[in-house]
């Protein structure tokens, strides 16, 4: 280094430190005689790196910098200065690992080939291997903190918690930016097509010195429980250390995957940059970085991802949405089972009998405050395994098994407070990171609907001072928390079972206002994949690109299918048909919490009042278990499906008249229901709908006419 170059009489010292971490001694070696004019070589017992990779042997956080100079006839300037210039490396250094990524890769030529290829293409400055340590974590937290990336909040209040601010067109998922590049156009999802073949050379010219500056992050993670026969393994590649953060935190991630995946190939392989590469001696400056060009590009033949300018959730951290559904739901076709944007939450009766439900509903629907319910009627207990997303496979037994494939959540902040979900305030209350919420002048997150009067002189998510008259709001209405599942209060015992938890009932859900019952039934499996098929759902603040009122959302899973959605619906049929005992399938149920009163107010409280409903739907699959299918105890059979004869209402004061509102079947409102169902099977399945889905659908208009012309 240059600081050596001056330095006069030489001889020899030596650089170490004690920690355990270390299992090398470095030396660096000089002349003896003459003076150093040029770059000193460093020597350990293992390898000889140049300057550049100095750092390989000194992974080491400010706390650990214990570094020690020696000399043999130097003077105390020598060593202080030798002590100063490794301080200072270490502390501007891009990464804590650089040259050695090939030793720790080169047990596995398949993922050393993906790492080297992808080094080659973006040009990062250094290599790290992410080992999943928690001094790795502090180590990127730090380092974003830093750079002023992540604002370190209230220790006292929100312990090891911090807020990041994203960029105004960075704020949720973007649908028309996503593309199934699969090797024909037939087998991808209406619209979302692109050919493979020019999407690569697009996204290759793009990536193109891409993350120059910048460290390339390698993560190894695994999509489910380690060893779990249901469980993926991926390999992403980032040059973002909020992804590495989120990353770690969502999935099983690090040294552990990289030792069970041993020298396989069977790993997908995930490459994801924010598109903005850093000049010598440039850094972020507290600026998110992002590029106005983005691409979310699917390769479902490869099982491959590739990522492009944003650094935003699902965009960005490619195990969630990309890989867990959109990539998995074309492997689950190939392989015989199920990957769905599903909740998998554990219910105890006031007997200690257990089922295990999964539900499908858009985001932004409550499906973060269903899987962690806090039920209000005595005895019952909802135990959460995952909130998301939910992989299904039958078991030896003939059930249906899931797996919740994520390690952590991603939730939505706005609305969420004591009442909604109290769970979930607790889960958040410490080693969280939030993203574009507002800051309260002690330091602190806040949100709309967290308290009913916000704080005074609040930051918003733009790093703004709150003017609470201007009617904007002071935290993004999609922005989000994420952190680990093991915070959960109400963590199921069993949420990391490798074979997973079997599941009794598939619920299917949306936001209606009107038309649709609080509950109800599937008469069997083909009419429930039908009602999944059908579900439509007013629009949230998930997705930043969509404008309709109301729109078609099959499955919950409009934004995520990874090949044509009428051959996905008739892999559920197929699924269905695979079981060799159809008691032993989950029964399938509708539910909606959100009708409205011509005030436009509520009118099922919800929240913990829900478990009223997953009452009925406990009991209803005990009783079809005790006396088969065609069980109709408590259990009102009507044209769409079976409705409860009575729900347990003990204690709730709720009117019989709203309850005859939220279970009535309006003869105007159903007449344009179904033909809205019938038109979003065709619109979605297109030339593939299967027949058995029209004929459902055409058995609930001719139940409902006879059920007219009878009254």
């Amino acid at each position: 280094p240059p600081a050596h170059q001056t330095i006069q009489q030489q001889k020899h010292y030596l650089l170490f430190s004690p920690h355990s971490r270390l299992h090398t001694t470095s030396f660096l070696g000089f002349d003896q005689n003459k003076q150093t004019t040029s770059t000193p070589k460093y020597h350990t017992k293992q390898t000889t790196a140049t300057n550049t990779s100095f750092v390989t042997h000194f992974p080491l956080s400010e706390k650990e910098q214990h570094t020690h100079a020696y000399t043999s006839s130097t003077s105390n300037m020598l060593r202080s200065t030798a002590t100063r210039l490794v301080t200072r490396r270490l502390s501007n250094a891009k990464s804590y690992s650089t040259s050695n990524w090939k030793q720790q890769l080169q047990h596995n030529s398949a993922l050393y080939n993906f790492v080297e290829e992808n080094v080659r293409l973006c040009q990062p400055e250094s290599v790290h291997v992410c080992d999943g340590t928690e001094s790795e974590y502090d180590r990127l937290i730090q380092r974003q903190v830093d750079e002023g990336l992540l604002i370190k909040l209230n220790e006292k209040k929100r312990p090891n918690s911090y807020l990041a601010r994203s960029d105004p067109g960075d704020v949720a998922r973007l649908e028309k930016a996503t593309f199934i590049c699969s090797e024909k156009e037939e087998d991808a999802p209406n619209g979302t097509w692109r050919d493979p073949k020019e999407m690569k050379e697009t996204l290759n010219g793009l990536f193109d010195g891409c993350m120059k500056g910048r460290t390339m992050y390698v993560i190894p993670f695994s999509m489910g429980p380690l060893g779990s026969p249901i469980a993926k393994i991926g390999v992403q590649l980032t040059d973002s250390e909020y992804v590495t953060l989120g990353m770690r935190t969502m999935t099983r991630m690090g040294k552990p995957v990289l030792d069970l995946l041993a020298d396989s190939d069977d790993f997908v392989p995930c490459l994801h940059s924010v598109g903005k590469p850093l000049k010598q001696g440039e850094t972020d400056n507290g600026v998110w970085p992002c590029n106005n060009t983005k691409y979310i590009c699917h390769f479902p033949e490869e099982y491959r991802i590739m990522s492009f300018g944003s650094g935003y959730g699902g965009n960005a951290l490619l195990g969630k949405k990309c890989f867990a559904l959109r990539i998995a739901s074309k492997m689950g076709r190939d392989q015989g089972w199920l990957a769905e944007h599903m909740l998998i939450l554990g219910i105890t009766n006031p007997q200690g009998e257990k089922k295990y439900v999964c539900a499908a509903m858009p985001s932004q629907t409550g499906k973060t405050n269903m899987a962690m319910l806090l039920p209000s009627l005595p005895g019952w207990k909802i135990e959460t395994v995952g909130d998301d997303i939910a992989w299904l496979k039958y078991g030896p037994d003939g059930r249906l098994y899931a797996i919740n494939p994520e390690n952590g959540f991603f939730g939505v902040a706005p609305g969420t407070n004591e009442k909604t979900n109290p769970n979930a305030l607790n889960s958040i209350s410490r080693n969280t990171v939030f993203t574009n919420v507002a800051l309260t002048e002690d330091n602190d997150v806040w949100w709309e609907g967290l308290t009913k009067q916000a704080p005074p002189n609040l930051t918003d998510w733009l790093g703004k001072p709150h003017d609470p008259s201007s009617g904007k709001p002071a935290a993004h209405p999609n922005s989000r928390f994420t952190v680990g599942i093991d915070q959960c209060p109400c963590l199921d015992p069993a949420a990391n079972e490798p074979k997973g938890v079997p599941i009794s009932a598939i619920l299917f859900g949306g936001r209606r206002s009107e038309v649709v019952p609080l509950v109800h039934e599937s008469f069997n499996w083909e009419h429930g994949t039908m009602m999944g098929a059908s579900l439509r759902s007013e629009l949230t603040t998930a997705a930043s690109d969509v404008k309709d009122k109301i729109r078609s959302d099959p499955f919950a899973m409009l934004p995520f299918f990874g090949y044509h959605i009428g051959d996905y619906f008739q892999h559920w049929l197929n699924v269905g048909a695979k079981s060799e005992d159809k008691t032993k399938l989950p029964k399938i149920f509708f539910v909606n919490w959100f009708r409205k009163d011509k005030d436009g107010k509520f009118v099922w409280p919800g929240f913990g009042e829900n478990i009223r409903v997953l009452k009925w739907i406990f009991e209803r699959c005990q009783a079809q278990d005790e006396e088969g299918l065609d069980s109709t105890k408590n259990a009102k059979k009507t044209p769409i499906g079976f409705i409860p004869e009575q729900l347990d209402l003990e204690g709730l004061d709720v009117s019989e008249e709203t309850m005859k509102m939220l279970f009535d079947i309006d003869r105007a409102e159903w007449e344009e229901e179904i033909a809205g169902v019938k038109a979003t099977l065709k619109e979605k399945g297109g030339d593939k709908l299967p027949k058995e889905l029209v004929n459902q659908a055409n058995n609930v208009e001719k139940r409902l006419k006879e059920m007219w012309d009878l009254l």
